[in-house]
């Protein structure tokens, strides 16, 4: 059954006021704060002394850590401590917040004199999370809008957006999403500049990007400061964890989503305790208003456009590695989770040790061509996904069990499969009809009657089978022969079709940790 949260505006806004109240400290009036933890408050004292305790979502296990002011004690559990310290790590300081600001009004006066200068109708605005105060310190990206009337026509839209990013990045160069737009960099900050239409609602969009602006007007109106904060801790759990960005490689959250979830659930660790006990498919609604069916393991219905699905891109392994360090953190907080640790890469010695030592064979097709390298990577891992999920079809049907399988591509780009089985016998066994289906297992019997080639044909069971010789018997065979009869993307089709790539098996694919080394030891230590 679906799991769906939609609650009533009303119950929704009550829950994420508590959850405010909560938080915000300084807010109680004359009440004396004991202790106020950089992610929310836990303790504070009433105006008649009271103690008043709000309990965590996550209380931690083993030490709690107290401490005094004014002969009184204020509980700060390790869940706390952990939260706190990533908060001084993730948070931007007054110095950048500054900085930041500064830079993106200069960027905003120099669109709308060009804009002026060229006498065009339109506004400019800025979006994404350095507009809504939920970016990660360090990050240095600005998103700059620059709005025309939905009356203009597409050419034109694309003609004076790039005139206006081509007059404010002079030293930017021109990428294509569904159209093109500008990207450069300003003052030490990467900047996109991207033309898109002023339209009345997102449901009137006629670019993907048209309804971006909307988010951020969403997003600004709901989101105070200690939600914002909560994002910020929510997008460095993700990236810690391999699952933030919604590019096809990563197929992971994407910020608008993460913060989309943050305020429906009220909090960082409301969402992660709820997430700890999700039971795909999941559905969030937060304005109550879906107009269509999703078949995905999370669906959060955009709350600027009732018809799409923010988590569209969201794999089921993502959302499983989710649950996963959900309940990770609850029972054992570390800072750790948040900072990903740099594996160290495999050289080619010690990828032929991990085959040894596993007892596995190994197969690779690896592509130099620069039609599949040079595609972006939201181009080449969907072909190249789809042309590993055809190889191991391939394989399997022809029996070669896989144990498992990756793609990788940097430079070049690396179908890669371990097998438990790479060689088979001379002969298989190919099963007919059943006898008495008349013609049809008369047409097989005298087809095989008198071929020395074969065993058979004979009688097992209820059929005629023959056994014959196996076209081939090994997987590096397949690969280097028949790797046109399987699904693949269609840029790697035509490499395939003109014998351009490589095959390597068993301990030639250590050849691989030269470009692959880092991948290859996180193949052969999978954990979350």
């Amino acid at each position: 059954m679906r799991t769906r949260r939609v609650a009533s505006r009303e119950a929704t806004n009550g829950v994420r006021s508590a959850a405010t109240r909560a938080r915000t400290w300084d807010n109680l009036g004359n009440n004396q704060v004991l202790y106020q933890l950089s992610y929310g408050g836990l303790l504070a004292l009433n105006r008649s002394g009271v103690v008043q305790i709000w309990l965590s979502f996550f209380p931690g296990r083993g030490h709690r850590r107290v401490l005094k002011r004014g002969g009184r004690s204020a509980v700060m559990t390790e869940t706390d401590a952990v939260l706190r310290a990533v908060r001084e790590r993730v948070d931007p300081t007054a110095e950048e917040r500054e900085r930041l600001r500064t830079v993106a009004d200069r960027l905003v006066e120099r669109a709308e004199a060009a804009i002026d200068e060229r006498s065009l109708d339109a506004d400019v605005v800025r979006v994404g999370s350095t507009a809504r105060g939920t970016w990660v310190r360090g990050d240095r990206d600005i998103d700059v809008f620059v709005r025309f009337p939905p009356s203009l026509a597409r050419d034109e839209l694309e003609e004076h957006g790039l005139a206006v990013g081509n007059a404010v990045l002079p030293n930017g160069h021109e990428e294509y999403a569904e159209h093109p737009y500008v990207k450069g960099e300003f003052e030490g900050y990467d900047v996109d500049l991207v033309p898109c239409y002023a339209v009345e609602s997102a449901r009137d969009i006629r670019s993907a990007v048209d309804r971006t602006p909307f988010h951020t007007d969403y997003l600004e109106a709901r989101l105070d400061d200690d939600l914002a904060a909560d994002v910020r801790l929510c997008k460095q759990f993700l990236k810690g964890i391999g699952a933030y960005g919604s590019d096809l490689k990563t197929e992971g959250f994407s910020g608008y989503l993460t913060e989309l979830l943050v305020l429906e659930y009220g909090g960082f660790r409301a969402l992660l305790e709820a997430a700890a006990g999700w039971h795909p498919p999941v559905e969030l609604d937060p304005e109550d208003h879906g107009a269509a069916s999703f078949d995905d393991p999370l669906v959060v219905v955009d709350p600027t456009d009732p018809e799409r699905n923010v988590a569209a891109v969201v794999s089921a392994a993502n959302v499983a590695r989710l649950q996963h360090y959900a309940r990770r953190f609850r029972d054992d907080p570390r800072e750790s989770y948040f900072f990903a640790s740099t594996r160290d890469p495999m050289d080619a010695a010690a990828v032929r040790a991990a085959l040894a030592d596993r007892e596995t064979r190994a197969l690779a097709v690896r592509f130099d061509d620069e039609r599949l390298a040079g595609l972006v990577e939201d181009q080449r891992y969907p072909q190249l996904r789809r042309s590993l999920d055809g190889l191991v079809r391939g394989l399997e049907e022809r029996g070669f069990e896989v144990v498992r399988a990756a793609t990788w591509a940097d430079e070049t780009a690396v179908l890669f499969c371990e097998l438990a089985v790479a060689e088979l016998p001379a002969v298989e066994r190919h099963r007919g009809p059943p006898v008495h289906v008349g013609e049809h297992a008369a047409g097989f019997y005298e087809k095989y009657a008198d071929d020395d080639a074969v065993y058979g044909p004979y009688i097992d069971g209820d059929r005629y089978v023959v056994e014959r010789e196996r076209s081939v018997r090994s997987a590096a065979a397949f690969a280097e022969s028949e790797l046109t009869s399987v699904a693949l993307g269609h840029a790697v089709e035509r490499l395939v079709a003109a014998n351009d790539y490589v095959v390597l098996a068993d301990a030639e694919v250590a050849v691989l940790a030269a470009e692959f080394g880092t991948e290859l030891a996180a193949y052969f230590d999978p954990r979350p």
